[in-house]
C-alpha cells in the first residue's frame, strides 16, 4: 500500500467515526436502535472492513453493542465513556455542548486545584521552571490580544496538562486530554475573548509561582480562582442560551 492510500485509508476511517459516531452523541440515533453492517456500508460508502474497525472503536466506547444476528446495537448515554476525548468532542459539536461544556468544567473545578497543591509538593525543578515559562507566555500573549490565536490555545492547553501531570498523580495525568478538549471546546464555541481577563492571567502566573516556590496552599487556592472563573463564565452562556438572550455561538 502507498503512502497516499494508506493516508486516505486513516481519513476514510476517521471521517466515518465521527459521522457516526458524532450521529449517536447527538441523539440522532437513540438508544435501543439497531444497526446493520450491509446498512452502514451502504450509507457511508466503504467497505465492510472498514464499517467493522469504525464499530469496534464505537464498541470500546460503550456506545454500540454488537451481537451475532441482531446487529449493531445503540447502547443508551449512560453506558457511554464520558472520559474519551473523541465522545466529548462530538458532545460539544452537538446539540448538548453547553451541557457537556458545563459538566467539563465543573470537573476542572474539582481536579485542578487538588493537582496544584500535590505539584508544589512533588513536581521536580525543570518542570517548575517550565510551568513559570508557560504562564508567562499566557500573559504576553494575552495582552497582546491573541487570547483566541492558536497559539495561545497551545501555550494554555500546555500549562494545564503540565499540572496535571506534575502532581505525580497517574489518574489525575491521565485527565490531561479531557481538558484539553475542554480548552479546545471553548475557542471554537467562541467563549475565549482575545483580550482574557488580567485577572485570570495573574491567577496563571500565581498559580505557578507557588508550585515553583512550594507553596502548596496558595497554589491550590489560585488554581481554583482560575477555574471559577471559566465556571462562571461557562454558566452565565448556558443559561443566557437556555434563556434565549445569548448563547455560546
Amino acid at each position: 500500500m502507498t503512502d497516499g492510500a494508506f493516508m486516505h485509508g486513516v481519513e476514510q476511517h476517521s471521517g466515518v467515526l465521527d459521522r457516526l459516531g458524532g450521529s449517536i452523541a447527538a441523539g440522532a440515533r437513540t438508544p435501543g436502535t439497531v444497526l446493520t453492517l450491509a446498512a452502514l456500508e451502504e450509507e457511508f460508502g466503504v467497505s465492510r472492513t472498514l464499517v467493522r474497525e469504525v464499530v469496534r472503536v464505537l464498541e470500546s466506547m460503550g456506545m454500540v453493542e454488537s451481537r451475532r444476528r441482531v446487529g449493531v446495537t445503540v447502547r443508551p448515554p449512560r453506558d457511554w465513556n464520558p472520559f474519551d476525548p473523541r465522545l466529548i468532542r462530538w458532545r460539544l459539536g452537538g446539540p448538548g455542548r453547553d451541557d457537556q461544556l458545563r459538566d467539563l468544567t465543573e470537573l476542572r473545578a474539582a481536579i485542578e486545584p487538588a493537582a496544584a497543591r500535590l505539584a508544589a509538593v512533588r513536581a521536580d525543578e525543570p518542570t517548575r521552571r517550565r510551568l513559570v515559562d508557560l504562564a508567562a507566555r499566557l500573559r504576553e500573549l494575552g495582552e497582546a490580544g491573541h487570547g483566541t490565536d492558536p497559539e495561545y490555545l497551545e501555550v494554555d492547553t500546555g500549562y494545564h496538562a503540565l499540572l496535571l501531570e506534575a502532581s505525580g498523580n497517574t489518574m489525575l495525568a491521565a485527565l490531561q486530554d479531557v481538558v484539553a478538549e475542554v480548552l479546545s471546546g471553548r475557542t471554537a464555541l467562541g467563549l475565549m475573548p482575545r483580550e482574557p481577563a488580567p485577572a485570570a492571567l495573574a491567577d496563571h502566573e500565581a498559580t505557578a509561582a507557588a508550585v515553583a516556590s512550594g507553596d502548596a496552599a496558595t497554589a491550590e487556592d489560585r488554581a481554583r480562582a482560575v477555574v471559577a472563573e471559566v465556571l462562571d463564565e461557562v454558566v452565565d452562556a448556558v443559561d443566557d442560551a437556555v434563556d434565549g438572550t445569548g448563547g455560546t455561538d
